[in-house]
Parts: C-alpha cells; structure tokens; sequence
C-alpha cells in the first residue's frame, strides 16, 4: 500500500536523483584566456569580471584564468589561429590584427567611418554577424567584443599641419593604418604590441598610433611628449572560446555563460569609455601634452585618407554590403 509518507519519501528520493543526474551531466571545465594586455587594462578587467561571473554562475564547474600580458606566449596576431586549432581555450582577440587570415576583421580600421562610439555601435549591427560567421569558420565562438577607445597620435614633435608629419616613423596595429598614414606622409611601421615599448625605447619609432589607454599601459611619457585626438580608425576586442571547449560544455552551461556575456557586454563598452577619460589625464599628470588638431590640418588628413573606403571595399567584397548599409543608416 502506498502511503503519503512513502509517495513523499519516493518523490524526493527521485528528485533528489534527479538533481545528481543534473549535476553529473553538467561539465567540469577550466580554460585558460590568453591576453597580451597588462593586469591594469579595461579589457584585462572585463576579462576578470567575466571570469569571475562565469565561475559563480555555473557553480564552479567553468573556471576561467586570465592570463595577462602575454604569458602563455601568444602574440596578439596569433590569437585567432591559436583558438582556432586549440593551443589555447579561449582568447581576447584584436580584430585588425587578425587581417592576414580574415580581411573582413579590419573593417574598423577605415578611416573615418565611425565617428563616435555611438557610430560604431551603429556599424556593429552590420558587421557583427560576419564576425560571428568569420569566428565560427575559424572553429570559434565569440562571447563579447569591446571596443578601444578612440585613437590619438602620440608624437615626440609638436606639429599643426600634415607637412609636419611628414617622415615621422610611427608604431602601427595593422595595415588599414599603414595605408591611412603611408597616405598623410607619415613612415608607418606595424609592429605587435608586445615589442612597441622597445621599438620606442631604441628609437626605432618615433610615435605610436593607439589609445590612451595602450598609452598608459606603455608609460608613453617616458618616451613621447604630445597626443593629437585625431579619432582616425577604431579596433575591437573579442574575446573567443574554441569550438571543441565550447561543445564539450552542456547546452545550460552554454546558454548560461552566452547569457553573462551578453550581460555584461553593454557595461564593458561603458568601461571603456571610462578608460579614454581616465588615461588622457594620466598621460597628462605624467608631462603629455594633448594638442587639438587644427581644422585645416584635419581636413587635410581626411582629404587625404578618403580614398581608402574604396580601396578597401574593393580589396574586401565581403564588407561591400553592410558598410554601404551602415553608411545609408547614418546618411551619408
């Protein structure tokens, strides 16, 4: 005879293995994130936050370890590709730098296209899904992308046309950036961010496009004395989980961490700008000097640099769509 004690006692026995099923089913992960960038940076902390997040929410079975700096070895335009084949787990990937292997990744780096951060959120609604199809092709996931803030020249010389940039040898992130200053005169050199402080240090450069941020993170006062706002390009970080890493998980643990980052992207976005902020006065406290860009100097270096839309567009069929789409949503 079934009695309400034994029908109680055999559903919480039932339930209570059910919840072990559950529990069992659920995978135990931990994944290292490779990073270039120092502890200090924003986008090092967002990495942590979500690190964090993502081991409290799932209970600890998703562990995250940032490792900053480069210290698995990685430089920042092998990212992509060390996910893609599974040297690392996850990674917080520079799109323009990822240009050798996927071209469409530079699209940020037009000159000019996005004026603003509100502009290039705008922008993202057209290219994020090529992104997402660029990192699944590359057997990867995209969890977030974040946004540097906008770009500065920093110079050793205190200039107010473009005739005064001429020849200067100056640090750049990508090729995008090479054709832009290649363009107002300028002697662009690409180099990874983990050997610009020594190219500066032995005079190989004389300047580094990059943010205010990457700014402090080099400690540019020691070497450069002015910044120009000239706001020219943009780049993003992504921060990607391999495929094999990311299927060996189960589909709530899936959806659970897709949710965080989701979550907490739009707050990350607000960091950076924050970081912009932040790090122009901490260039300033350390004897920087940010120099307003005349307009007649601006106009000239957007003359000059307008052409290269075409090219790019031209050498990348793929962006065709969405950037026309972008600039018909913006008017121009």
């Amino acid at each position: 005879m079934i009695t309400r004690r034994t029908f109680t006692t055999g559903a919480a026995v039932m339930l209570a293995a059910g919840q072990v099923s559950t529990q069992a089913r659920a995978a135990t992960a931990s994944w290292d994130m490779s990073t270039v960038w120092p502890d200090g940076n924003f986008h090092t902390q967002n990495a942590m936050a979500f690190a964090d997040a993502v081991k409290k929410e799932t209970g600890g079975t998703v562990t995250i370890t940032v490792k900053a700096g480069g210290q698995l070895g990685f430089k920042g335009p092998e990212h992509l590709r060390a996910v893609r084949d599974g040297l690392v787990p996850l990674a917080d990937v520079l799109n323009i730098q990822q240009v050798g292997d996927e071209p469409f990744m530079g699209v940020e780096s037009i000159p000019f296209l996005a004026g603003s951060m509100e502009e290039l959120k705008a922008l993202h609604k057209y290219v994020r899904p090529e992104y997402d199809k660029i990192a699944a092709r590359n057997n990867q996931k995209i969890l977030y992308i974040v946004p540097w803030p906008t770009q500065y020249l920093h110079l050793k010389v205190k200039v107010a046309s473009v005739e005064g940039l001429k020849n200067i040898k100056i640090r750049v992130p990508d090729k995008n950036n090479v054709d832009m200053l290649n363009a107002v005169g300028m002697a662009p050199v690409m180099i990874p961010w983990g050997e610009t402080i020594p190219a500066l240090a032995s005079g190989a450069v004389a300047g580094v496009s990059t943010s205010a941020v990457s700014g402090v993170d080099g400690k540019f006062w020691e070497f450069l004395k002015y910044v120009y706002p000239t706001n020219h390009v943009w780049s993003s970080q992504m921060l990607t989980v391999n495929l094999d890493s990311w299927k060996a998980l189960s589909a709530d643990q899936q959806q659970l961490i897709a949710g965080i980052a989701a979550k907490m992207e739009p707050g990350f976005w607000a960091n950076s700008l924050k970081a912009d902020v932040d790090s122009l006065n901490r260039l300033k406290e350390g004897g920087m000097e940010v120099v307003p860009v005349p307009d007649a100097m601006m106009t000239e270096i957007r003359t000059r640099t307008a052409p290269l839309l075409d090219t790019f567009l031209k050498r990348v069929p793929a962006a065709d769509k969405p950037v026309r789409a972008y600039l018909a949503d913006m008017k121009r």
